[in-house]
């Protein structure tokens, strides 16, 4: 009896062991299927149709044919142009944000914080695209008309300030797991330095939380970037590129979302947008080797010098202290 029980457990051991062995390889192989077609397809552009890399990356002539036998332009200097600035223009609005109240919900209220704002927070992750894309339509596009005196709302700020409110939760959970992480002796020996709760926040907390803050940022870039829909429907879908932060145009993902269905199989124009979905791909993995190149561990050598290094900023605040004959300044 006790031998069967040994070996039914010893199978249900290496059962799941297995199990979760085969489907941590299947979405590896899953990830290089992906990537191998995408290459296969995105790579007739440059050896069907004879069209260089330069021109795809570098020119703003987007004209493909939509036929077999091709002889169009496939500049994507546009989409290209447009991804960067709307996503760029997200990222400079929510960062403040979202390390804001990724601070108050750890540091400056944790109670609150924990039980009220980051799950009202996070409800804005669930929200679908559509939804933020249509407020967006109906409220935001007509206010930027009004407010900056505009022939029309759709522009790049729309786009913007969509994905900006879009990418904030992603950012605010990541930073403040971040910031939850630091360990709390760190803050007890900036408080026992002499240094006040603002000083230990921005001199010992952030600096320490920094590759998770990091990371949290690139996540929301990687969101940002992928986002076709509601980008879609604020920003104009005009083909010409941005030359302010008023200007209409398009991005990588709303010209695929657009074109994709109604292009020729295997024609110039499917074909070139089959290389700025490959391209996507690459920004994405170029995403993720980010991630984890912020977020590797460090040498020892290198871990003791840093920490040397909080130390002696940690002690500014103590010289502080004794320049103010013991009294600290707890506005600063």
């Amino acid at each position: 009896m006790k031998n069967g029980k040994e070996k039914s457990m010893f199978v249900r051991e290496y059962l799941w062991r297995d199990l979760m062995t085969v489907c941590g390889l299947f979405v590896i192989l899953l990830t290089i299927v992906i990537g191998a077609f995408l290459v296969y397809k995105g790579s007739s552009t440059f050896l069907v149709y004879r069209h260089s890399f330069l021109e795809f990356l570098g020119s703003a002539d987007w004209a493909p044919e939509d036929n077999m036998a091709g002889g169009g332009s496939i500049g994507a200097l546009i989409f290209i142009a447009g991804s960067l600035c709307t996503c760029g223009l997200a990222l400079l609005i929510a960062t403040p944000f979202s390390l804001g109240s990724a601070i108050f919900i750890t540091e400056i209220s944790p109670k609150f914080g924990e039980k009220f704002y980051r799950p009202v927070v996070e409800i804005f992750a669930g929200i679908p695209s559509v939804v933020y894309g249509w407020v967006g339509l109906t409220v935001l596009v007509p206010a930027i008309k009004t407010v900056f005196d505009r022939q029309v709302g759709h522009s790049i700020l729309a786009a913007g300030l969509v994905l900006a409110v879009m990418i904030f939760p992603t950012i605010t959970s990541v930073a403040a797991d971040a910031l939850h992480s630091v360990p709390k002796e760190c803050r007890m020996a900036a408080y026992g330095l002499g240094s006040t709760r603002w000083q230990t926040i921005y001199r010992i907390v952030v600096p320490a939380a920094a590759p998770g803050i990091i990371s949290g940022v690139i996540l929301g870039l990687a969101r940002a970037f992928g986002e076709a829909l509601a980008v879609a429907m604020v920003i104009g879908q005009t083909t010409a590129l941005p030359t302010s932060i008023f200007s209409t145009t398009k991005t990588l993902t709303t010209e695929i979302a657009a074109q994709m269905g109604n292009a020729m199989e295997g024609g110039e124009m499917k074909s070139a947008l089959w290389t700025m979905a490959l391209l996507l791909f690459a920004i994405s993995l170029f995403f993720i080797f980010l991630i984890h190149h912020v977020t590797a561990v460090k040498p020892e050598k290198e871990e003791k010098t840093s920490t040397s290094v909080k130390i002696s900023t940690t002690a500014v605040p103590v010289k502080q202290f004794a320049a103010k004959g013991g009294k600290l300044d707890h506005g600063k």
